[in-house]
């Protein structure tokens, strides 16, 4: 047990300091000024099934206070709700920022449906405006008053091609408290900003929720129609245009946020389980690795921690508690954004070992035939 306790600290030694830095939360909106010229944009909002929260989010960016030109984008995929008319009823009463609702019908064989929607919404948007920027913005998040203005002027000021906010996650209920700052925490370890951020390295991503991308940089890199298949689709458009050569920003927002509500466990499992094992690229040797890395990262600490304090190890247990202790630490700054107690802290290994099942389970569905479901459509691996 004391060589497994000794692994998992040198692992956390390695994750502290060698991982990018991602535990820092103090990765934001670069520094900018206002363009001469502010450039046109689109915003471009897929929607399905979402009557539930636009009366939260499309009144935000209708009433956007952007110097330049600037249109909204609905586009209905398939919804049976009135997500349409909703929207069409909000722009009559709220007024603000011009708002387009279209509908394009059901995906061709081989897309996915969000990636569908933004194609059309793109396609239309370069008709009507012929944008030099798109706003990609989900039909659950709301943008404070300034956000476009401050993301175009990041973009313009730092020569971005891409800029992306991950938006901050509702964590009211107890378990969304418990599973949302994780999820953010686990997609930095996976995904550091500092290194995404880094013009020469290779991770790539972006957070779907809120994507300014240079319209050349979307025609250079194939944007929709090169990731149209992809189910993790905010990191798939990221490494595309990175690959084309242009240039990208990822970071935390403090202007955006998702008014979704993930009440029960059940909602939240299947946001984790729907496309974990998508992010393992569907190969069972990267899923066992995952399962493996996990347990050693984030159980074994407690575990050696109660078999030393039981055996009367102190070897053991010193190695488990100071493993923990570095976990807890990194965790601190995420549980600061999201306005949660310090305490929590030491709950994350319980967090850990659901996001393990939840992983588990989206490999169980994707063999079971049903992976990748979500709102009625199922995606098969590509």
């Amino acid at each position: 047990m004391e060589w497994i306790g000794a692994g998992s600290l040198l692992a956390w030694v390695w994750l502290l300091l060698g991982q990018g830095f991602f535990w820092r939360t103090d990765v934001r909106l670069p520094d900018r000024r206002d363009p001469e010229r502010w450039p046109t944009v689109a915003v471009v909002v897929p929607a399905r099934d979402e009557a539930a929260v636009l009366p939260d989010s499309l009144p935000s960016l209708l009433g956007q206070k952007y110097p330049g030109r600037a249109e909204v984008f609905l586009v209905d995929d398939g919804s049976t709700d009135g997500t349409g008319a909703l929207a069409r009823q909000l722009a009559a009463a709220r007024g603000g920022l011009p708002l387009t609702v279209s509908a394009p019908g059901e995906p061709e064989p081989g897309w996915t449906g969000k990636l569908w929607a933004v194609r059309h919404g793109i396609a239309l948007a370069r008709e009507r405006v012929a944008p030099e920027y798109l706003l990609l913005t989900d039909a659950d998040i709301a943008h404070d008053p300034d956000s476009l203005r401050e993301l175009v002027a990041a973009a313009r000021s730092a020569g971005l091609d891409l800029v992306s906010q991950m938006a901050r996650l509702r964590a009211v209920t107890f378990w969304e408290r418990l599973i949302v700052p994780a999820f953010v925490y686990f997609f930095g370890q996976l995904y550091p900003f500092r290194w995404v951020n880094r013009p020469g390295a290779r991770t790539a991503a972006a957070a779907g929720g809120c994507v300014l991308l240079r319209r050349e940089a979307a025609e250079r890199a194939g944007i929709p129609d090169a990731i149209r298949h992809a189910v993790i689709d905010d990191v798939t458009l990221a490494r595309a245009v990175k690959r084309s050569g242009g240039t990208i920003w990822l970071g935390l927002a403090d202007r955006v946020d998702s008014v979704r509500p993930y009440p029960r466990p059940a909602e939240l499992w299947r946001m984790v389980s729907r496309s974990a094992y998508a992010q393992l690229r569907h190969q069972p040797l990267l899923l066992l690795g995952t399962v493996l890395g996990l347990a050693l990262v984030y159980l074994v600490p407690p575990v050696a921690l109660a078999a030393g304090l039981a055996d009367g190890d102190t070897a053991v247990a010193a190695l488990g508690g100071a493993a923990w202790a570095v976990m807890c630490g990194t965790y601190l700054p995420m549980l600061r954004y999201y306005g949660q107690p310090p305490w929590a802290a030491p709950l994350l290994p319980f967090t850990a070992l659901l996001y393990l099942l939840m992983t588990v389970d989206s490999a169980v569905q994707h063999y079971r035939g049903r992976g990748a479901a979500w709102k009625g459509r199922t995606y098969p691996a590509p």
